[in-house]
């Protein structure tokens, strides 16, 4: 189960009602935040969100957006007596842009791990949790990122008990070992259903639409997509900045197979978001035009 919290939904500046973009994902304890803009400690305080559970940030890219309220959220972690590293994954560079912006946060009670990303795919754990990360088509050096959890398959007593397995040696098969009951090996895949779809949230900004995104995204519990703009007639210009449109995210979530969408990132030129939801959910109907403080529990089928 993974609890997927939207602390703001805003793009290039924070407004007085819309907080800077950012995605926190919480699993059994533990927690993982992709990027952070001003403010965005203050953001996750509103969602009652507490930093000590904070283990992994990742960050898209460094555009002040998305990074500059790092020192603000590293001090905050302090705050909340965080003493375990902190894992940072970024584009290249990572190591010569995050030093020198906690060169005003020297004294913190944690190590900060600072991991560098170089290549146009990459995979790895963070919280229990497999993030793979795309090379995305921005202006500088951008990822996307997915989220996918792979969940044991259920464990079948009456099969377990059918083969004469002790109770006290179900656990170690319902985690995949194999044990052996009157001379005869059993097998996990012996008491256990079918391999459950894995829960995957995938989260894109700051790019135009691209095909590779599409199996990027595909079959997404959740698609967190930015959407600058919800005219069309926009997305000449957005096309030039590197950004998409509404219709645009729309489109990626249905060609994806996305179970939903989320749209964020918007220009702080849109004051309405919401009123284009009528026209959006047309081309993907399980759309969200989100708010900030967006939230969902997604416990897989």
């Amino acid at each position: 189960m993974l609890n997927v919290y939207l602390p703001g939904t805003g793009g290039m500046k924070p407004l007085p009602e819309r907080f800077l973009t950012g995605l926190w994902i919480e699993k059994d304890g533990k927690a993982l935040l992709v990027d952070c803009g001003e403010g965005m400690q203050v953001a996750l305080a509103k969602q009652k969100r507490s930093l000590a559970k904070l283990d992994v940030l990742l960050i898209t890219h460094f555009h002040a957006d998305h990074i500059a309220g790092l020192p603000g959220l590293l001090l905050s972690a302090g705050n909340f007596s965080k003493t375990t590293p902190l894992k940072i994954y970024a584009p290249k560079g990572a190591k010569e842009i995050i030093t020198g912006l906690c060169s005003i946060c020297t004294e913190l009670p944690f190590e900060l791990e600072i991991n560098e990303l170089t290549q146009q795919n990459e995979t790895f754990e963070a919280i229990g949790i497999q993030v793979n990360a795309i090379y995305v088509q921005h202006r500088i050096d951008c990822y996307g990122y997915s989220f996918s959890e792979y969940r044991k398959p259920s464990f079948l007593p009456y099969k377990a008990k059918s083969l004469g397995v002790p109770v006290e040696k179900w656990k170690l098969l319902h985690d995949g070992g194999t044990v052996e009951v009157n001379g005869v090996k059993i097998t996990a895949d012996m008491v256990t259903a079918a391999q459950k779809q894995p829960i995957k949230v995938t989260y894109v900004t700051d790019t135009v639409y691209f095909d590779e995104l599409v199996g990027f995204a595909e079959n997404s519990d959740l698609l967190v997509c930015e959407g600058m703009y919800g005219d069309d007639s926009f997305i000449p210009k957005m096309q030039e900045k590197c950004h998409m449109v509404f219709s645009q995210a729309a489109q990626l979530a249905l060609k994806s197979g996305s179970k939903e969408l989320w749209l964020t990132h918007y220009s702080p030129a849109l004051d309405k978001p919401y009123e284009y939801s009528e026209a959006v959910n047309s081309i993907f109907p399980n759309t969200i035009v989100s708010i900030d403080g967006q939230h969902k529990e997604i416990k897989g089928e």
